[in-house]
């Protein structure tokens, strides 16, 4: 058995977590989940029934890792020989970016594509995000003085953050700014995010082939 199963679609944010796997080094099992017919393991693993969770088999301990930036962080925490945690004079930098993506980002780019928004300034602090708008300034503002997430020095906060960027380019919900599309351009070299981008991408054509 693997060190690692993980349960993914190819068509989701499972992306990020495989793209982390790839960065670590670590030895994995796929299961890939069919959104219409999710297995009864996985459903044990994770009753939300939501990608990319990841399950590790750590000696006689089974432990469940769900949502992708808490994935991303607990593999580097899990292989620290791949050098991606932070040093502890970048951990606020780190954090910080870390979680303003999985936070306000996220919910600003979903409300967006919901319709849904608050215009009234008085509560838009009650969102989390503000409004898309004063969302995406942050992030600009967040990444505009830094090739990568802590200064310039690739970690794994720049496999989520970076998923963040790359994703919204490719599908318009984050807007077509210099800092981003400069940004991508530095992981997107990455060979970790490459491998995994190619493993994706080949599940997906194989996918649409099937159908």
């Amino acid at each position: 058995m693997a060190e690692y199963t993980f349960f993914t679609n190819p068509m989701s944010r499972g992306q990020i977590a495989r793209w982390a796997l790839h960065e670590v080094g670590a030895d994995y099992d796929t299961e890939l989940v069919e959104w219409a017919a999710k297995s009864e393991a996985f459903l044990k693993a994770n009753p939300l029934g939501k990608v990319p969770t990841l399950v590790h088999h750590h000696g006689d301990h089974v432990h469940v890792v769900t949502e992708a930036a808490a994935i991303c962080h607990y593999l580097a925490e899990m292989h620290p020989d791949a050098g991606l945690l932070p040093e502890p004079h970048e951990k606020a930098a780190y954090f910080r970016r870390l979680f303003f993506a999985a936070g306000p980002v996220e919910q600003a780019v979903v409300a967006r594509s919901m319709g849904w928004g608050v215009d009234d300034p008085q509560k838009q602090g009650m969102v989390g995000f503000g409004s898309y708008e004063r969302a995406m300034d942050t992030f600009d503002m967040l990444l505009a003085d830094r090739d990568y997430v802590c200064g310039d020095r690739f970690t794994m906060a720049d496999v989520y953050v970076g998923s963040q960027v790359d994703w919204g380019l490719q599908f318009g919900s984050i807007p077509k700014r210099a800092v981003f599309e400069d940004y991508a351009a530095r992981f997107r070299d990455r060979p970790a995010y490459k491998e995994a981008k190619a493993i994706d991408m080949q599940l997906i054509a194989e996918g649409q082939k099937d159908g």
